[in-house]
């Protein structure tokens, strides 16, 4: 297994210069945030692509994955992240989430990334049910997935508390009616823990369609709220071993966004912690 980090700590600094940074504190791995101030899709010139690809190279970072979850790029006043929403009641906000999604499939193919991940549906609008909403993000996402099929690229679905799925069987029901080759599961370990499902419990069960892990601690209160690993209570000797006992061998990306003020601190502990976890 191979340890990533994401660059959506560091938004207070260039793509390079978070390229440099993350790759000197030993990580072989990069998230890519397609977002600003990073590679937000519909604005990034083909010099910025260039110039991306040459730092990558220059130190020596691989794509874990491109992050299409966040889009602070849009500067939605009700939240930065999850809005514009797959299930917004408004269909010309669904439509900048979608197209943001057919780019940033886009943009992972042409830097040779493995896969997005994007969120799991939004919010839910006061009066919208579940139901409802299950069936715009289907309509949403279909598009989407026609172009990932066009592309070979795994588009991967996280999911997040308080959105439309938040849990794993959610999902499993969901990627049913989907029925795409193209789909797959962003296992993000805090997010199963703050609602209830331990990851150590659920590895095993949803490994047949994990592509891609995300890592970072939780409080035992499960509140949502990222920490450095080792801060919370999630149990990473039995969670990395039951990563292990699957026989999964890729990414295991670093989330610690909340770090903003002091990325470097929180990704050199949390690779200090994780690579002698990984050493067992």
């Amino acid at each position: 297994m191979k340890l990533a980090f994401s660059s959506n700590a560091y938004l207070q600094h260039s793509v390079e210069e978070t390229i440099r940074r993350i790759a000197s504190f030993g990580y072989t791995g990069i998230e890519i945030l397609a977002d600003v101030p990073h590679a937000w899709p519909a604005g990034l010139l083909p010099e910025q692509i260039d110039s991306l690809r040459r730092a990558l190279e220059e130190h020596g970072l691989e794509i874990s994955n491109i992050n299409a979850f966040m889009m602070n790029a849009v500067a939605d006043p009700r939240q930065p992240y999850w809005h514009p929403g797959w299930t917004d009641p408004d269909p010309h906000y669904r439509a900048i989430r979608r197209e943001h999604t057919k780019r940033s499939l886009l943009l992972a193919s042409e830097l040779g990334a493995p896969h997005i991940t994007t969120e799991p549906g939004g919010l839910l609008a006061e009066g919208q049910t579940r139901a409802e909403g299950f069936d715009i993000f289907y309509e949403e996402l279909m598009p989407c997935l026609e172009v990932a099929a066009d592309l070979a690229m795994p588009l991967l679905i996280e999911p997040e508390p308080e959105l439309l799925i938040e849990r794993f069987n959610e999902y499993l029901e969901f990627a049913d009616r989907l029925d795409s080759p193209y789909v797959g599961l962003n296992f993000d370990i805090g997010h199963a823990y703050c609602v209830g499902e331990d990851p150590q419990d659920w590895v095993e069960k949803m490994a047949p369609y994990t592509v891609h892990y995300h890592l970072e601690d939780i409080a035992a209160s499960r509140k949502h709220q990222h920490l450095i690993p080792g801060h919370g209570a999630i149990d990473f000797d039995a969670t990395l071993a039951a990563i292990r006992d699957t026989g999964y061998d890729g990414w295991l990306t670093v989330e610690l966004y909340p770090y903003m003020d002091n990325p470097d601190e929180a990704a050199r502990e949390a690779f200090r912690y994780l690579d002698a976890k990984l050493a067992k």
